[in-house]
């Protein structure tokens, strides 16, 4: 056998030569027949196979070395044998006895028997799996690096027939058979709101009609210009977004754009060229490699980002292809996409655009916060939706629950469409109570503030009339960015939250990441239930650096004016004195430097752990305020995953035991002194917001979207009357009261 570096220079010489069989006019089975013989010559193999994916097995189509009438009688199983172990895994696999590989699978049929080394490499186009080509060699062969990419290059070149004239109509034709019915698909819910629209796929694969290059420094000029031309259009996308302007997605769009000038993606490219490729077939190259990679990655964060990149290859590809243009959509467009870069939604016509649907994602995806910015409905998850819809086909979209319709029936239609007039019709009437006060029949002042992760949460403030914001999730600026910010970028974007805020009150919560919000660039050891884990203050307490450098970086950016900044998931009080030391170290910093400290500074704590509701005594006198984190704290009192599905309505926020916590927490804040709010999920709903109002609290913190229906409510409630019905109930033996508060409020004319 050569070795593997003489394959090297042979393998443009291969790709020509294969170039010239695509190019013939010969049918498609026949060319098929002809590739895998060249491909076993030029890479000195013995054996060269290719399967397809057929209703959706892998079969044998064409081969060099194996019994010739095997050819379409040989059929594997996804993940079936080594074949298809390459195609369920979509990455190559290079073996020197393969038969003693535990998913080795021996077909006699094939007479492979003999053979003893094996090389495969999935056909990929779109990143989907076409089907695998193969070789084998009698010898124990050890197959270099070089080689492996050699054989998922020509794995390219194949893919173009492949796609072109062997499976894809059949298969097309196959799929259509039989009259399209409605469905229904569960998601997960990204954004709230309801749609209704004509169904639009992202990107359309482009056809990449060279794949062998004539003239590699001529690629490598094209290839130059065109990555220089990525670059301006995302330099004029960014600068032109409203949301960039903003500022809350700088930390997104220039991760995004570090992808563009990343020296080895470049560097990757020039090399797919130097094989032998054109540019385009050389960024497709690299595109399926990601793919593949992103295939093996398992934390969510990683592959997410990885998804960024996907968007920058279709963008180089339509720069080389000379297709960069916006696309034509319906009115009513709701667009389906596997993934999305962030800055290809904003690509789209915001005017027609109504939801948005991924296959893949999740609620902190980049592109999940881009959508939640322009207030489009989202769902995120739904795996199944490009298998059962049509482009143009009508889609129902419940970003609040997460659910897709699929070419829903008249009864459907009707009931949603009544849905989305109420919704609007109310729209209207909260708008109209925006600068009235948040005040109850019988006089009762309730302030009404907005959670905020992002700047764009911001601009809610005028629009909602809200008293200011009760929780600024300062992790969400950790999140988005690729590597931990620097003081200076933090204190730019809490300086701007204080500016656009103005003379409303702004409450940072400082870093609170870690179970299922993790770092990229932190390390983490796998908790056992992560949730209770590493997270949190206890992170930052662990990592003081940390901590000393968002509390510098909160401080630098007050300057002068008001600072609220609280502690979350403080389990004990002598965390919290451990954090206020950490703050003081800065503090003293500020002074020694003569720099200006804040105005005023309010310290406070979340209460989301049950332990603390048993240290009050000792927390009340070292803080400024309090802050109910409804979420953990229930699911703690419960010892209930709450994103769990088996779990989920068996307990009820609106119990007994949950009232009776929440009554007393009101009793002795009040008479320590210290303010407090709920800035929980329950905070923002209308039942549960009367009941927390019934109980005592008069400090609420809600998404922008909840809080026009929670003030409706409040200025139809009587507070007294509530009260004194609560006060019954916190005794109560059943599971929840919810139907009984649901029941007094409709006697009782609360809007809820």
């Amino acid at each position: 056998m050569p070795a593997s570096g003489t394959l090297g220079g042979g393998s443009r010489q291969l790709l020509k030569r294969l170039r010239d069989v695509m190019a013939g006019q010969a049918a498609g089975q026949e060319r098929l027949d002809r590739i895998v013989r060249v491909i076993a010559q030029g890479l000195v193999a013995e054996v060269c196979s290719c399967y397809l994916v057929r209703g959706g097995m892998l079969e044998l189509f064409a081969t060099e070395g194996l019994k010739p009438e095997a050819v379409h009688q040989t059929r594997l199983a996804m993940g079936e044998g080594l074949v298809g172990d390459i195609a369920l895994h979509a990455r190559p696999l290079a073996l020197a006895d393969a038969q003693s590989h535990p998913n080795f699978a021996y077909r006699p049929e094939t007479g492979e028997e003999i053979f003893h080394s094996l090389m495969g490499a999935p056909i990929l186009r779109g990143g989907r799996v076409l089907g695998v080509l193969v070789v084998q060699n009698r010898t124990k062969r050890h197959y270099a690096e070089d080689e492996v990419e050699t054989l998922e290059t020509i794995a390219m070149v194949v893919a173009e027939l492949v796609s072109a004239e062997l499976v894809s109509e059949e298969e097309a034709i196959a799929a259509e058979q039989g009259e399209p019915m409605p469905a229904r698909l569960e998601g997960i819910p990204v954004h709230d709101g309801i749609a209704i629209g004509t169904t639009v796929f992202h990107r359309p694969e482009i056809e990449i009609r060279r794949v062998v290059a004539e003239d590699p420094a001529a690629e490598l000029r094209r290839l130059e210009a065109a990555v220089g031309g990525l670059r301006s259009q995302l330099d004029g996308l960014f600068a032109a977004a409203e949301l960039a302007r903003a500022g809350e997605h700088e930390g997104i769009l220039e991760a995004y754009r570090m992808f563009a000038e990343d020296r080895g993606w470049n560097q990757r490219l020039k090399d797919a060229i130097g094989s032998g490729l054109t540019a385009e077939a050389a960024v497709q190259k690299v595109q399926n490699d990601m793919r593949a990679r992103l295939a093996q990655v398992v934390d969510p964060y990683l592959r997410e980002r990885l998804m960024d990149l996907d968007d920058l290859h279709h963008r180089l590809i339509q720069h080389l292809t000379g297709e960069v243009g916006k696309r034509v959509l319906p009115d009513d467009a709701i667009l389906v996409a596997r993934s999305m870069g962030p800055a290809e939604l904003l690509d789209y016509d915001r005017g027609k655009l109504k939801a948005l649907v991924l296959e893949e994602g999740s609620a902190t995806a980049h592109v999940a916060i881009i959508a939640r910015a322009l207030d489009l409905p989202a769902v995120a998850r739904v795996p199944e939706l490009r298998d059962q819809a049509s482009a143009g086909d009508r889609l129902v979209v419940d970003g609040t629950n997460g659910v897709v319709y699929v070419r829903p029936g008249d009864d459907v239609i009707d009931t949603i469409s009544g849905l989305v007039a109420a919704t609007r019709a109310a729209e209207v009437r909260h708008a109209e109570l925006r600068d009235l006060p948040a005040e109850s029949r019988d006089g009762v002042r309730v302030s009404l503030s907005l959670n905020a992760g992002l700047l764009a949460d911001l601009t809610q403030l005028d629009r909602t009339g809200a008293d200011g914001v009760g929780l600024f999730r300062t992790e969400i600026g950790f999140m988005v960015r690729p590597r931990y910010p620097s003081v200076a970028e933090q204190a730019q974007v809490y300086g701007q939250a204080l500016a656009i805020a103005g003379e409303r009150p702004v409450v940072f919560r400082t870093l609170d990441a870690g179970g299922d919000k993790r770092l990229p660039y932190l390390p983490y050891d796998e908790d056992e239930n992560p949730a209770m884990g590493w997270r949190s203050i206890r992170m930052t307490l662990d990592r003081p650096a940390l901590l000393r450098q968002q509390l510098r970086a909160l401080l630098t950016a007050a300057a002068g004016r008001p600072l609220s900044l609280m502690f979350p998931m403080v389990a004990e009080v002598a965390e919290l004195v451990d954090a206020k030391q950490v703050l003081e170290l800065e503090l003293e910093r500020f002074r020694r430097s003569g720099g200006p400290t804040p105005k005023t500074l309010r310290v406070g704590a979340m209460v989301e752990v049950p332990a603390l509701l048993h240290q009050l005594p000792a927390l009340l006198p070292r803080v400024d305020f309090l802050s109910v984190g409804s979420n953990d704290l229930l699911q703690f009192l419960f010892a209930a995953d709450r994103g769990s599905q088996r779990l989920a309505g068996r307990y009820d926020a609106l119990s007994p035991p949950v009232l009776s916590a929440m009554a007393g927490l009101v009793r002795e804040a009040a008479a320590g002194g210290v303010p407090m709010t709920v800035c929980g999920e329950m905070a923002g709903r209308p039942i549960e917001a009367m009941t927390l109002i019934g109980l005592g609290f008069s400090s609420l913190s809600m998404s922008a979207a909840a809080l026009p229906a929670v003030k409706a409510m409040i200025r139809s409630l009587d507070v007294g009357s509530l009260a004194s019905y609560l006060e019954r109930l916190i005794s109560a033996p059943d599971r929840s009261v919810r139907e009984k508060l649901r029941a007094f409020a409709a006697d009782h004319g609360f809007a809820i």
